[in-house]
């Protein structure tokens, strides 16, 4: 099992939380092929898209509903600062993740986080869990306060 792998399965238990990572043979890198791996909408992905603060060089993470795109003045506006698109390189320093398998908890350092209204729409809804093969289902209620996400509009 890979660290990024143990890494999220340890931060589910340690919420008290019974979610499995399921492993997806078909591959989970977009959020199209999520959704047809785990057998539900698109919208029930919840993608991390991650950016760059332009000025503080900070990463900000933008958890959104599968079929969403995030505007980026929307996102900028959220920031507070202008967005970069963050590097595999920063993703990875940030996270811990590679880009394709960024789970939005289990993370290396803590990281500002905002969360698509979207997402809370759902009974359940499917994350990355820290590689590109593996998911994982969980209440958006159980999910946003691990993330320490806000509540905010930035998509389009």
């Amino acid at each position: 099992m890979s660290k990024s792998l143990k890494r999220v399965k340890a931060a589910l238990q340690a919420a008290g939380l019974e979610a499995n990572p399921l492993e997806m043979a078909e591959g989970t890198r977009t959020a199209q092929d999520a959704a047809a791996a785990a057998g539900c909408t698109l919208d029930q992905i919840c993608k991390s898209i991650i950016f760059r603060g332009h000025e503080s060089g900070d990463c900000i993470l933008f958890l959104t509903a599968g079929g969403n795109r995030v505007d980026a003045g929307k996102a900028a506006a959220m920031a507070g600062e202008a967005l970069d698109r963050a590097d595999a390189a920063a993703v990875r320093t940030q996270t811990g993740f590679a880009i394709g398998g960024v789970a939005p908890i289990g993370h290396l350092h803590p990281i500002r986080a905002f969360w698509d209204p979207r997402l809370s729409d759902f009974d359940v809804i499917w994350a990355a869990a820290g590689t590109p093969h593996h998911v994982f289902p969980v209440s958006p209620d159980d999910l946003r306060p691990l993330t320490q996400a806000q509540v905010a509009d930035f998509t389009s």
